[in-house]
């Protein structure tokens, strides 16, 4: 990296400056004004105090977890268990036969509560017995129908991991998701199996998995069990037997003839229809809790983690098993459910586990606290199926409600649940409680789908979403990064679709990468550390406005569009990385002023500058003031202005 040959003098520079100008054929509007602006202009407008996401003023889940039992009259109703209640929106679409915890199950009364009796339901819908009545037949048909669908139309390959996903261990199987990492996690963590593939025929099937889940914990795994621990404590008070004895609506191949259920696994159907209901799914919402609790202590994983979570819910419904209202019910409760087992854990649990799994596999990877998150998520297909972001992100929207209709408003606002803020503790670790709370609040998904409704918001949380930051912005949007405590705190980088109408505040020595089509409107003003655009929308359509200390960088595949003006103060920097077709290069709808500040130039992979040629970096309505210097990495160049814009001249 070379620096230029600007003067000290103001003369000297607007003498060498002319002369380039005059070499490469000048301003094409005249205009070779190089005076230095003497007052900066002020940062965008302050957009007032930040969005908040309340909790809800109804009973909390994770204050409340421990109702979520069966066998006991006080908590057998929809208003006394937390795992029933939080699938109440499931009324909408099937009244079951009583509204009690009562299918095969049985319980005293105690403390005034009246005795529980055993239900009537056989289980079998359409027998000729009252068991239940459908209230919304449109839904209900739409989800039983994706299911003969879905299993008359399965591949090969889908039947395979239908199998696996069925007889394996939910644990062993969710680490999948875990791409590279998945030979070094089950190493460290012991996790076996003896569930290694599809049978020939149903009468050598294996029923049971003779592994040990999710490995060895306690002190007995010196390395990793602390990790282990974790994970298997995403399980308490988790249990989806009281909201199936509850709800007691049948397994899909109970309502429906046409749906082929995978032949190696017909043998595990049970003969006991009445204490096998099918809402919600067991196997779904136990692959959510570990997803969500090998995800926290995991986060450069999060993301594929909770995708393959809810795959595991669709193999559920390739295999005939369940149907996509039941692998949701098991969805939203599990997400429930582990985020009060994350706050169960204290603080200093939880740092103990997310410490030591990322000790043991960077040991086991070979890598430092620098390049494990690159080497996290390194995979390539089909080792790692998760590799392609656009493809896991569409498949995460698509199994949130698996296209069944919405019958309710579609536009009501969001709520979060209390608690649910935790589930992002480690992903976005350089934001506030609060601010968690507004991000899970502005990427959840639309209302009206059947079940996701419920008044916490556990059913409209979109956890993939989340995990790339904001969806929206109002008021003032302080984001303060840490580079010195690593990982996520020292470089992130967020792909969301940014709207609204508030500002940006980057603060802190970390880096902040945006990717989305963002189009937020309250400016962005750069405080500290980086803020890098990787699309070019990445700033919205406000002012950009780069304080003294702080770094502004585009590395866009195209150029990078400021929809208002741009502000760059002395001892600041602008770093581009160009690239072809003008990829990384500024175009400021408004007015440039540059009170200063280094311009730094890269060059993107393929691209190579001529010497003696020259390259425009910015655009602009209108251009102020000028830098101070530039630098080219392995190139000595200098600095040429026109009215509208900045070029650089490769000089050798």
């Amino acid at each position: 990296m070379l620096q230029s040959s600007h003067r000290s003098s103001r003369h000297a520079i607007s003498l060498a400056v002319l002369v380039l100008l005059s070499a490469c054929g000048g301003a094409s509007d005249g205009v070779t004004d190089i005076t230095p602006v003497s007052v900066a202009p002020s940062a965008p407008a302050d957009q007032g105090a930040p969005d908040t996401a309340p909790v809800p003023a109804v009973a909390a889940f994770v204050d409340t977890a421990a109702s979520n039992q069966r066998g006991d009259a006080r908590y057998a109703t929809l208003p006394t268990n937390a795992g029933v209640r939080v699938l109440g929106g499931f009324l909408d679409v099937w009244k079951p036969l009583t509204e009690i915890v009562d299918a095969d199950a049985s319980a005293p009364a105690v403390d005034g509560f009246p005795a529980v009796v055993k239900s009537t339901w056989t289980g079998v819908p359409n027998d000729g017995t009252n068991g239940g009545t459908i209230v919304n037949a449109t839904v209900h048909n739409a989800n039983i129908d994706y299911v003969v669908k879905a299993t008359t139309g399965r591949t090969a390959e889908q039947g395979v991991m239908a199998y696996l996903d069925d007889r394996r261990n939910k644990g062993y199987s969710v680490t999948e998701g875990m791409g590279p990492l998945t030979t070094a996690w089950r190493s460290a963590s012991r996790a076996t199996t003896t569930i290694n593939g599809v049978p020939a025929d149903a009468t050598t099937v294996k029923y049971d998995d003779g592994g040990n889940n999710n490995g060895v914990g306690g002190d007995a795994n010196a390395d990793f069990g602390k990790v282990v621990d974790f994970v298997n404590s995403m399980g308490g008070n988790g249990s989806t037997e009281p909201a199936k004895r509850f709800y007691k609506y049948a397994r899909p191949y109970r309502w429906s003839s046409a749906v082929a259920v995978l032949p190696q696994l017909v043998p595990a159907k049970s003969p006991t229809p009445v204490s096998d209901g099918g809402f919600p799914s067991g196997h779904a919402a136990e692959a959510t809790r570990n997803a969500v609790g090998m995800a926290y202590v995991l986060p450069e994983r999060y993301q594929e983690l909770v995708g393959r979570g809810l795959e595991l819910g669709e193999s559920r419904i390739l295999a005939g098993m369940h149907s996509p209202m039941d692998v949701i019910g098991g969805r939203v409760q599990a997400q429930a459910v582990a985020a009060a087992n994350i706050i169960a854990a204290n603080a200093t649990t939880r740092a103990a586990a997310v410490s030591q799994a990322h000790t043991t596999l960077m040991k086991l990877t070979n890598t430092t606290a620098a390049t494990f998150p690159a080497y996290a998520v390194s995979g390539t297909a089909p080792n790692d199926h998760f590799a392609d972001y656009a493809t896991s992100r569409a498949n995460y929207i698509r199994r949130l409600t698996y296209g069944l209709p919405q019958i309710g408003a579609t536009n009501a606002p969001a709520v979060v649940p209390k608690g649910a803020e935790v589930l992002l503790e480690t992903r976005l670790p350089y934001l506030s409680d609060a601010q968690r709370r507004v991000v899970l609040k502005t990427t959840a998904i639309a209302s009206g789908y059947p079940v996701l409704d419920d008044p916490e918001g556990w059913g409209r949380l979109n956890l993939f979403a989340a995990a790339d930051g904001y969806g929206s912005f109002t008021g003032n949007v302080v984001v303060n990064m840490d580079a010195g405590k690593g990982g996520f705190n020292a470089v992130d980088r967020w792909r969301n679709d940014i709207a609204g109408s508030g500002k940006l505040v980057k603060q802190g020595s970390g880096t902040l990468k945006l990717g989305g089509k963002n189009s937020w409107t309250g400016g962005t003003q750069v405080e500290g550390g980086v803020l890098e655009a990787l699309s070019g929308t990445a700033f919205g359509n406000g002012d950009v406005y780069v304080a003294a200390g702080a770094t502004l960088a585009s590395s866009a595949p195209t150029a990078l569009t400021l929809g208002g003006n741009y502000a760059q103060l002395d001892k600041s920097t602008l770093d581009i990385t160009l690239g072809a077709d003008n990829a990384g290069t500024l175009n400021v709808k408004g007015t440039a002023t540059l009170a200063g500040g280094t311009l730094r130039l890269k060059f993107a992979g393929g691209f190579k500058p001529s010497v003696g040629a020259s390259y425009q970096v910015m655009t602009a309505g209108a251009r102020k003031g000028v830098f101070t210097g530039v630098t080219v990495d392995g190139y000595k160049a200098s600095l040429q202005y026109s009215g509208t814009g900045v070029s650089v001249h490769i000089d050798g």
